[in-house]
């Protein structure tokens, strides 16, 4: 199955440069409009502006980590469907399920190919389109 990302607003929320980075790079040429923010406060102050599609946000970050930063996302109503994916180096069960406490709908493990970014984003729109037939 082929999905086009054209048009995609994508949110990554990484205190990695490398990762951002390399998320936008791959996402940008798969068609996304990315905006990038360096921790969960940064983000904040940008979703508003940039109402993403799908947010990608690291778990351990600074001031506010990964969990904090999903859960004040998915307690917001203008935002509580965003699909969120948590990303992390680690890959451990609890980590995954602490996601899923706080909200999570995907989990991704650092370092990611550009076809497990795919697949991931694919999973997430095929999921966005059956829940709302005008995507």
């Amino acid at each position: 199955m082929s999905v086009n990302f054209e048009a995609l607003k994508v949110m990554v929320i990484d205190d990695s440069n490398t990762i951002r980075r390399t998320a936008e790079t791959i996402l940008s040429k798969a068609g996304c409009e990315v905006v990038t923010a360096i921790d969960g406060f940064d983000s904040l102050a940008k979703i508003v502006d940039v109402v993403p599609d799908v947010i990608f946000v690291d778990i351990m970050m600074p001031r506010l980590d990964g969990y904090q930063t999903c859960a004040l996302i998915k307690n917001n109503h203008e935002f509580k469907k965003t699909p969120v994916i948590m990303l992390s180096s680690k890959d451990g069960l609890f980590d995954k399920a602490k996601g899923r406490i706080v909200g999570a709908d995907e989990y991704l493990t650092k370092p990611f190919s550009k076809n497990e970014l795919f697949e991931v984003l694919e999973r997430i729109v095929a999921t966005k389109s059956t829940e709302d037939p005008s995507v």
